[in-house]
């Protein structure tokens, strides 16, 4: 299943640097002690455990050294305290272990529960103690871990990710990086991962959006520190909920011309069918009026699938302009191709000035450009696009998938999205939004250029392109979760997601009725 949160999360996510600046100011300014927070922690931690695996008889607690650790040791005190069977595995010898994370270990012993060293266990007591827990609880890598995880912490990661145990991350999946969501090397891949004080960027993009699981927030009452701390948030976490309030409402004497004029240019011979499924998504989103330039081979398949789309065949850049002119906001770039025709497009689109949306063959061909900074326009690059226009590899896009957006958004201005799980959207704003949520389902060829059809829609209905690109990503996300409960992952193709756009954008319709007499 994708991953998903219990219950409301914050909107505002942290580096974590921040929630460590956080951590302390809470401690040093406001005179919390450091245990009662681990405490507090730990407590929150089993009790999710309970409540997700209330069958669960044993459990295997994984501890590593610092804070992370120490959470992991109370974790297994409180297991203890409750009647479970618990074995617990010091990763990192206790021997090293200082400040809060020994008093925890103490604690636990105190506590009744059997502490092993790792370096102590035999290949066959190791597998026995994981064959024989109901729920695994991986304490053993915190935020302030950086760098591939070595031994033994590979190998434990390996069997947590290899077992049919069920995993509880504490704070965030080990070997994950807590503020881009990158992996340099092994991670565990969690069910569950409790988080406390504050909610970390990387939890919600690149890989964070595969292996956190359900992610769960507890405060620990620290709301108060984290205003007062001045820690400013790394990015801004939206979903369709968040965002549907943004769509304008529509009185009862609305007009398609109050809605905007979506010009999708797309679909070199060959791929008609990708400028097609841009334009139908940008009628199915509201657009007033939506046309659609392509080559003339595509025009009759076109009228024939969504005969509300006026469709014009075109042989050469200098047929556009006038389609252009009536035009509010252009879509191009889908199903393009990079050839004589694509570069004529997109000369005539970018020499117009109209508000455009920029996808699929229009970034590859504005990565040999010269880079011209424009405010009105939505790139919408996926991490290998974003490399050509970097100038780099995709790896590199995806170490800090938020720093990749925000370089793209300084060198080509107006708004980028960076697609992928946990969509990245940079814009002039100091903080980036992430759309927290992905499905497997969407890996696959078009649903790309659905999404540019919806944020073309959206941006000319809403006149910002950051609120467009933004709840054009969250709505997209809604469809196909809503799609693929249907029609599982494997079996979703972008049409399906296009036809439950009316029913997803229906939850945020209110019609601003005429007054009517009272009785």
């Amino acid at each position: 299943m994708p991953p998903s949160h219990v219950g409301s999360l914050p909107d505002t996510l942290f580096s974590a640097d921040a929630v460590r600046e956080i951590d302390r100011y809470v401690i040093e300014q406001q005179g919390v002690d450091g245990f009662d927070l681990m405490q507090r922690a730990a407590h929150a931690a089993f009790r999710r455990l309970v409540r997700q695996w209330p069958e669960a008889g044993s459990i295997l607690v994984l501890c590593g050294a610092g804070n992370n650790g120490g959470d992991g040791y109370l974790v297994a005190a409180n297991a203890a305290r409750h009647g479970m069977r618990v074995q617990c595995v010091a990763v990192a010898p206790t021997k090293k272990l200082t400040g809060d994370a020994r008093k925890a270990w103490r604690k636990a012993v105190v506590d009744g529960v059997e502490v092993q060293e790792c370096a102590t266990l035999t290949a066959e007591t190791q597998e026995a103690l994981f064959s024989e827990a109901d729920v695994l609880v991986d304490a053993m890598l915190g935020t302030g871990v950086s760098g591939a995880p070595r031994e033994p912490f590979t190998g434990l990661i390996a069997q947590c990710n290899h077992g049919s145990a069920p995993v509880l991350a504490i704070d965030l999946p080990s070997g994950l990086n807590a503020t881009t969501g990158a992996t340099e090397g092994d991670v565990v891949r969690a069910d569950l991962t409790v988080t406390f004080i504050g909610l970390k960027s990387g939890l919600f993009t690149g890989q964070g959006s595969a292996v956190c699981g359900t992610v769960v927030f507890e405060s620990l009452d620290t709301e108060a520190g984290v205003s007062r701390s001045g820690q400013r948030p790394l990015a801004c976490r939206l979903d369709w909920p968040s965002t549907m309030s943004w769509l304008p409402k529509r009185p009862a004497n609305a007009h398609k011309g109050r809605f905007g004029h979506v010009l999708v240019v797309a679909g070199e011979r060959g791929f008609g069918g990708a400028g097609l499924m841009a334009a139908e998504a940008a009628a199915r989103s509201g657009a007033g009026l939506v046309t659609l330039a392509t080559r003339p081979e595509h025009v009759t398949a076109a009228l024939a699938r969504c005969p509300s789309v006026m469709v014009h065949g075109l042989i050469h850049g200098s047929e556009l302009p006038p389609l252009l002119e009536a035009a509010s906001v252009v879509v191009c770039g889908p199903g393009m191709g990079q050839g004589a025709w694509a570069q004529q497009m997109l000369e005539q689109v970018v020499e117009s000035g109209k508000p455009r949306v920029l996808d699929a063959d229009a970034l590859n061909l504005l990565s040999t450009r010269v880079a011209v900074p424009a405010e009105n326009q939505v790139l919408t690059p996926h991490p290998g696009e974003a490399a050509r226009l970097l100038g780099c590899l995709v790896p590199e896009v995806e170490a800090d998938r938020m720093a990749a957006a925000r370089t793209l958004q300084s060198m080509y201005g107006g708004t980028v999205l960076l697609k992928g799980a946990g969509t990245v959207i940079a814009s002039d704003r100091e903080t980036v939004d992430i759309v927290s949520g992905s499905n497997p389902g969407m890996a696959t060829g078009g649903m790309g250029d659905v999404l540019a059809g919806i944020i073309g829609a959206l941006y000319g209905q809403l006149n910002n392109a950051r609120q467009a690109a933004a709840l054009a990503a969250s709505v997209h996300l809604a469809a196909a979760n809503l799609a693929s409960a249907e029609k599982g992952f494997m079996g979703l193709i972008p049409t399906d997601v296009i036809d439950v756009l009316p029913t997803v954008l229906r939850e945020s319709e209110t019609l601003s009725s005429p007054g009517r007499e009272e009785q």
